[in-house]
């Protein structure tokens, strides 16, 4: 079974950053070979109708079987809510807190993402992990793109 990767809006802007474009498209070769399954929240779509053209259509452009596709529920809303209430993150990143609890209650394998200051981010993610195991949920692995390409020899 392919890992399962959540990817935020990040992830998928990322593929036409200078900075970060190399280990995304990498990440994205990875979909593409099928050795990877991206979980794509009905939150990202949202999030990327106010994108870019270019970046709002990436996704088009690969077959719809190598994506799962989640929603968010009252359940994600509720654990989002919680890490607020925890202060893991301020209410002003509650979106991204809603990226966390999707791919909690999901059960993805890794949550992919660039945003450093509320997502990939030693401290915040011992925040989420301490609300999730309070909670009996599951820990959830964070890491960026380029921790999950393998670059060869």
């Amino acid at each position: 079974m392919s890992q399962r990767i959540y990817i935020d809006t990040s992830v998928v802007g990322g593929f036409f950053d200078d900075e970060f474009k190399e280990p995304t498209r990498l990440l994205f070769k990875r979909l593409e070979n099928n050795e990877v399954k991206f979980v794509i929240s009905d939150l990202l779509e949202l999030e990327l109708i106010q994108a870019p053209k270019l970046v709002k259509e990436l996704l088009l452009k690969y077959p719809g079987d190598r994506f799962e596709r989640i929603e968010l529920t009252q359940e994600t809303m509720d654990l989002a809510d919680r890490y607020v209430a925890e202060k893991v993150v301020g209410r002003a990143s509650l979106e991204d807190c809603r990226h966390i609890a999707l791919a909690t209650i999901n059960r993805v394998d890794v949550l992919a993402s660039w945003n450093f200051k509320h997502i990939v981010n030693l401290d915040r993610i011992k925040g989420y992990n301490s609300v999730n195991l309070k909670l009996r949920y599951p820990t959830i692995e964070i890491r960026t793109p380029q921790e999950l390409v393998t670059y060869g020899d």
